[in-house]
């Protein structure tokens, strides 16, 4: 009797824990996120896995968090997670002219600080001014951020800004594409992974682009010649979103587990990435003898470049008027924080 009671609760035993692995096996939730950029991009090697890391612990292991790569061109990452065929991602707000106008406020020129800077002011004033023209219409937006300072990035080497005119340089839209007519630049259009390739092929003759990617898309190799302009060009908008039927389907406290690791505390890690990244791209070029000119404030290929921006707000802000936002007090309150900025 007692032999037959023990193997009786032993069986028992091992059915409850079997069920209960189950339970929680059954119950985890997988949060796939799509991705454009190579594995060993900063975005892919560093700042998903960092919030997957967040999204974790945060709901305890019941969201797990993969990235799938080459779903394809980078502005079609908006469409995917609004039809749910991924379930969050990230973009370039250039790649959909006319749908996003008001991110530009955090590409205009002469700004001057840290990817990490404007990616928190970014966030901050989305919030305030810009979320309630629901540009991000269809999606969750979890995290806003810049890539660091735009840089000119050259196969062969130019003295003067002047002598951009009518070279083919890739650009990515935005407030780059701006920047590009009033040089009097050939546009050519393309996804940032495609830079080396049309470097390579002659292609193109030079593209605007943060220093970073001089190792991360290994422009090193084929754009040996850069001017870094104090500040750079402009900085580039980017969003982090989410399918928002994806976040309703979760359970409560998951969802909000996941937000309160998103947000500006996202962004700001972004931002800080990017930045880290040009660091080691910068680092990368000088090692690989690219010829790096770093401009001073007072060179006069500096002075040539703000005299170029000129009347550039007030442009951005006559683009935006329909959207009826107080989109200068915005660009006023974007600038304080990002100047003011001390992580």
């Amino acid at each position: 009797m007692k032999i037959g009671l023990l193997k009786t609760l032993k069986v028992t035993t091992i059915s409850l824990l079997l069920s209960s692995f189950a339970a929680t096996a059954s119950a985890e939730t997988t949060l796939r996120v799509g991705s454009w950029l190579p594995p060993n991009h900063p975005q892919n090697a560093e700042v998903w896995p960092t919030w997957s890391r967040w999204v974790e612990e945060a709901t305890e292991g019941r969201v797990k968090v993969e990235v799938e790569y080459g779903l394809g061109h980078p502005k079609t990452m908006f469409e995917l997670v609004e039809d749910g065929v991924i379930d969050a991602s990230f973009s370039y707000h250039g790649y959909v002219p006319g749908r996003f106008k008001l991110t530009q406020a955090v590409e205009q020129p002469l700004l001057g600080v840290s990817a990490e800077a404007a990616s928190v002011a970014h966030w901050r004033v989305f919030e305030k001014y810009f979320a309630k023209a629901q540009e991000h219409d269809g999606l969750e937006v979890i995290g806003l951020f810049t890539h660091g300072p735009g840089q000119i990035h050259m196969a062969e080497p130019i003295k003067s800004l002047a002598e951009l005119e009518g070279k083919k340089i890739r650009l990515g839209g935005g407030v780059q594409g701006e920047i590009g007519h009033r040089l009097g630049v050939t546009s050519v259009g393309a996804p940032a992974p495609k830079v080396y390739e049309m470097m390579q092929q002659g292609v193109i003759d030079g593209v605007f682009i943060p220093m970073g990617e001089q190792k991360s898309l290994r422009l090193k190799e084929v754009a040996r010649n850069v001017i870094a302009l104090p500040g750079g060009m402009y900085l580039g908008s980017f969003a982090m979103f989410m399918n928002p039927d994806f976040l309703a389907d979760l359970d409560e406290k998951d969802r909000q587990a996941i937000l309160s690791v998103s947000g500006e505390k996202l962004s700001a890690m972004a931002g800080q990435a990017w930045d880290k990244a040009d660091a080691a791209g910068l680092q990368a070029a000088k090692d690989a003898g690219v010829n790096i000119v770093e401009v001073s404030t007072g060179d006069p290929l500096a002075q040539e470049f703000v005299a170029l921006t000129k009347g550039m707000d007030e442009a951005f802000l006559k683009s935006v008027a329909d959207r009826k936002v107080d989109a200068e007090a915005a660009l006023a309150e974007l600038r304080q924080i990002a100047r003011s900025y001390d992580k």
